[in-house]
């Protein structure tokens, strides 16, 4: 006798005995009587004993059919046991209107909030992915525009970030907050902003965003296009009035943020708007530090032709030379130094420029900082001296010219404690030869 020569009845009691879902999704798979007398069982089990997984997978994936047999079977098995508002939401993230639609008639809320993932409910979910006959359905059934919180703190934001004009569109008509704050950027503009999105910020503006509001990571709108190197948006919001020397953000300006991300014709723009050139603040300090490790001669140049302070000190690097040194930019070196800018001025991660330039090991600009009245043995920053740090980094050239400059090979201090250890810590085999045969200390 096989298994099928038993009789339906026998059949469903093997199978209602099996407690493993993949068990009873095995025996199923035996053939099409099994199945037909099994694919049931499944449905109870998973709502049963599975938390509804087949119902949030079914609704996930677009398949209509799943989730109405398991609707129809939960009906009798446990009314309470829903997860109809998680499996809602990413019907709605996904765009599956209808099945959205029947969650909703189930008794799903229309306002469920979630806490995990990029989306606070399936409005927000439904705009960032830019299902606009889902969002449509979805206000029409009650959705709250305004509702805050997830990633992009609203709908408005959502849209706005990803570039669903004719959403955003629909959201202003329902009554959406074009000023609500929230998400990374702040704000609905400044996340327009950010991306590019030169439609909907014309469209955000002219429903009453205001172009200064400060908040977010790049503190405005201007800032946030200038840093994104975003010029149409840049003029647009000029046009609009924003203030072209608004303090605050990463970047601490507007004007900051474009000389960093090399942006030259935006600088130009915000300089022909009235950009101060010397204000400190931000990550970098000031204008000119900021454009030196970037790397852009003509912004440097540029910066300078209009007053900006070679000696400014503040910021990461402290200074525009040190910013310089350490990114390498050799053309930078020589305009700041012809400038007049202080070789021996204390600072930043490095110390000083010498120290940055020997630790990333920029032959050139050490020698180009050498040929000043820079002090070889300039201590401070990270390696305490320029010696050491290209000791620790293994640069033998470097290490010579310092050496052949006059840089003291036993000086102590920093996190090695002398150019030897440095050198031996890493196992620069020929930094620590050549240490020793300038008269390195091994005791």
């Amino acid at each position: 006798m096989t298994l099928l020569d038993l009789s339906r009845e026998l059949l469903c009691e093997v199978a209602q005995n099996l407690h493993s879902e993949s068990d009873l999704n095995a025996f199923a798979r035996t053939n099409r009587l099994l199945y037909q007398l099994t694919n049931p069982l499944l449905y109870n089990h998973n709502i049963q004993c599975s938390n509804d997984s087949a119902l949030l997978w079914a609704a996930k994936h677009g398949k209509e059919s799943t989730v109405c047999k398991l609707l129809e079977k939960r009906a009798w098995i446990d009314p309470s046991m829903r997860r109809l508002d998680e499996a809602f939401v990413l019907a709605a993230e996904a765009g599956y209107r209808s099945i959205a639609d029947r969650l909703l008639s189930e008794g799903a809320n229309v306002n469920f909030k979630i806490t995990k993932g990029a989306n606070a409910n399936a409005l927000q979910a439904a705009c960032s992915e830019g299902h606009e006959s889902v969002v449509k359905m979805l206000l029409d059934k009650g959705a709250d525009v305004n509702t805050q919180g997830g990633f992009y703190g609203n709908a408005l934001y959502a849209a706005s970030s990803k570039g669903y004009k004719q959403i955003v569109k629909i959201l202003l008509n329902e009554g959406a907050d074009v000023s609500a704050e929230g998400g990374k950027y702040g704000n609905a503009l400044q996340a327009a902003s950010v991306e590019g999105h030169e439609q909907i910020v014309k469209v955000l503006l002219s429903n009453g965003a205001d172009a200064n509001t400060q908040d977010g990571e790049y503190g405005n709108a201007l800032q946030a296009a200038s840093a994104e190197g975003h010029e149409q948006i840049v003029n647009i919001l000029l046009d609009k009035g924003a203030d072209v020397n608004a303090q605050g953000g990463f970047y601490g300006n507007a004007l900051q943020a474009a000389s960093r991300g090399s942006h030259e014709q935006i600088v130009k723009i915000l300089l022909d708007h009235g950009a101060k050139v010397n204000v400190q603040g931000g990550f970098y300090g000031c204008v000119l530090q900021a454009a030196s490790a970037g790397g852009r001669v003509q912004i440097v140049e540029m910066l300078l032709n209009q007053g900006a302070d070679v000696n400014a000190h503040g910021g990461y690097f402290s200074s525009a030379l040190h910013a310089a040194s350490s990114g390498g930019y050799e053309q930078i070196v020589k305009i700041l130094l012809d400038k007049g800018a202080d070789v021996s001025a204390q600072g930043g991660e490095y110390g000083n420029a010498l120290q940055a330039a020997s630790a990333k090991g920029y032959m050139q600009v050490v020698k180009m900082l050498l040929n000043t009245d820079v002090n070889v043995n300039s201590q401070g920053g990270i390696y305490n001296t320029a010696l050491q740090a290209a000791s620790a980094e293994g640069h033998e050239q470097i290490v010579k010219i310092l050496l052949d400059k006059g840089a003291e090979v036993n000086t102590q201090g920093g996190p090695y404690g002398s150019a030897l250890q440095a050198a031996s810590s890493r196992e620069r085999k020929r930094v620590i030869e050549l240490l020793l045969e300038y008269g390195a200390n091994a005791n």
